[in-house]
């Protein structure tokens, strides 16, 4: 094709020059490959690339070196997608693919703006002579987060990973909050519903037993199975004898007849509320929860005053997540939790960045009538009222 060797000269200056992310999408196809992100990864003293591919619901990932990865997008190119961002430190770019094979290279340079100082001083060390204090530093190497690709062997943090850096030192803040809850005179038990790749799962052990001691026992519980099986053999690996996951799904766990804390993180739609429900029944004094695609009110609220406004999708797709969230916060206040709704930065830089935070206080709340009020009005029924609530 006429644009081929333009594109792959493009991906191959990209690859060389402090790659962050490249992203395919745009399909020329309806296919079940819906888009692509590769990344750089450190993989022991190899730099590597690691596509990331979105097929139907599922998400498969491979390693690759430089001359592999160029190879990989150009094929890409044209073929299944039309679209493609590039980004590196110091430039971004755009690939559009014609129906007719024309390919349109757009290059835009990086803007030297406050924010950009700011953050290559504190890189540097620099940040007016003062670096800024997270949990877990920069410059101390930690095992599982060499593993996990966001540190080199000697504790420096990889370029492209400094978001995930700074997502796990945000969540880390969060368990740091919540420390007087846990006793440091027995074993705590916490179970991390959907753990994933468990980057979080793992700094929250090395946190709370590693560094501050508390004999904790953390359980994690995810659908995919390889997944489950790469995060039982880094725990091995690390000697994390009271970290364990097991492959499962959320409403028919029954590991455990009463737990300490529950963490819940980007658990899709109605699996939050199975989640949340699981961790009062098992009498959670904490419960830590990120929601995510947030859809079932969306289909159900109907409301004469709000109306004009509903009419708009994407506006009443919003204020469905909102209100599901808040509703959710509600019904844990109902059932003797604390609740706050607080910020959480997200990884991929989502809206979806909301983190429900729950403390238990003691006793349940008698008088519903605002939250019945509130569903009355909206016409909706949350999964989590129904589960803990509806008589």
């Amino acid at each position: 094709m006429v644009y081929q060797e333009e594109v792959q000269k493009l991906f191959e200056t990209f690859l060389t020059e402090n790659p962050i992310a490249a992203v395919l999408s745009g399909q020329l196809e309806k296919t079940e490959f819906l888009k692509m992100r590769l990344h750089p990864v450190l993989l022991g003293e190899t730099m590597m690339f690691q596509a990331e591919e979105f097929r139907g619901k599922q998400a498969f990932h491979k390693n690759m070196d430089r001359d592999q990865a160029a190879g990989y997008l150009t094929g890409l190119m044209g073929t299944s997608f039309k679209q493609a961002q590039l980004e590196t430190a110091d430039w971004t770019a755009s690939v559009l693919v014609s129906k007719k094979g024309k390919a349109t290279i757009k290059v835009k340079k990086r803007a030297e703006d406050g924010e950009r100082k700011l953050e290559d001083a504190w890189k540097n060390g620099l940040s007016h002579n003062r670096k800024k204090q997270y949990i877990l530093e920069e410059g101390i190497p930690v095992p599982f987060l060499i593993d996990l690709g966001v540190q080199t062997r000697e504790g420096r943090i990889v370029h492209a990973r400094y978001d995930k850096f700074r997502q796990i030192n945000r969540f880390l803040e969060f368990i740091e909050d919540i420390l007087p809850r846990l006793n440091k005179e027995r074993e705590s038990v916490i179970l991390d519903f959907g753990c994933g790749k468990s980057y979080l799962t793992f700094a929250m052990y090395y946190y709370l037993k590693e560094l501050k001691g508390y004999p904790v026992r953390i359980i994690g519980l995810d659908l995919k199975e390889d997944v489950i099986e790469k995060c039982n053999a880094l725990a091995r690996r690390y000697g994390y004898e009271k970290l364990t996951f097991y492959t499962g799904n959320i409403a028919s766990y029954e590991g455990a007849d009463q737990v300490d804390m529950v963490v819940t993180l980007h658990a899709c739609d109605t699996a939050t509320d199975y989640a949340l429900e699981k961790a009062v029944r098992l009498g959670a004094s904490v419960i830590l929860s990120v929601p995510c695609c947030q859809h079932e009110l969306n289909g159900q609220m109907e409301s004469q005053l709000m109306k004009p406004v509903f009419q708009y999708g994407i506006i009443k797709e919003r204020m469905a997540a909102l209100y599901t969230d808040a509703l959710r916060a509600q019904i844990l206040e109902a059932m003797g939790y604390r609740v706050q709704i607080l910020e959480f930065i997200d990884m991929e830089h989502t809206p979806k960045n909301l983190l429900i935070r729950a403390v238990k206080q003691g006793k349940k709340k008698e008088n519903q009538k605002e939250l019945l009020d509130i569903m009355e009005e909206l016409h909706v029924e949350p999964t989590l009222y129904k589960l803990l609530m509806r008589n």
